[in-house]
């Protein structure tokens, strides 16, 4: 059993070291070597995927500021409800979240060289817009399941249109 177990292990070494040679590699210095061998993309390209990058990162800078003050809110709207709270004034603070919301995003995407991310990008302010001024938005939002799903799912929907520019 010893022998044949020496056997494979020394066939195996003979067998890698005969391999190492066999490959036939390109000169140094011939093409697909050394530096500069993979093909750069065009500067158009280059330039478009720059600036998808930097929409994108508007948006990213978009939603950190304005997420949490828009959850917050909710929170409060929820709280209010379940307590002897003003819910008037927490739908206000809600609405007026989603406005700033809103209003960052269009100004994120307005500027875009993507006419695609523009048009997007109006059409998710627009929707946000459209959602704060409707009251009958918010009236379901009496628990904190409640104010996971109008941030969660809810949100994305209505985000949907320029989340797939930055996916």
């Amino acid at each position: 059993m010893r022998q044949a177990v020496r056997a494979l292990i020394v066939g195996g070494v003979l067998l890698s070291a005969a391999a190492c040679g066999s490959t036939t590699n390109p000169a140094p210095g011939g093409p697909g070597v050394g530096v500069g061998s993979a093909t750069a993309p065009p500067p158009a390209e280059r330039s478009a995927e720059a600036a998808a990058r930097s929409s994108c990162e508007a948006l990213g800078r978009v939603y950190s500021r304005h997420m949490a003050p828009y959850a917050q809110a909710l929170t409060e709207l929820a709280a209010a409800r379940a307590g002897d709270g003003d819910a008037k004034k927490g739908q206000q603070e809600v609405q007026t979240s989603l406005k700033a919301f809103a209003t960052a995003l269009r100004g994120a995407t307005q500027d875009s060289t993507d006419p695609q991310l523009r048009s997007d990008g109006k059409r998710a302010a627009d929707t946000l817009q459209a959602k704060a001024a409707d009251a009958g938005t918010f009236t379901a939002i009496k628990t904190t399941d409640d104010v996971n799903t109008a941030v969660g799912a809810t949100l994305k929907e209505w985000l949907s249109p320029v989340d797939q520019h930055c996916s």
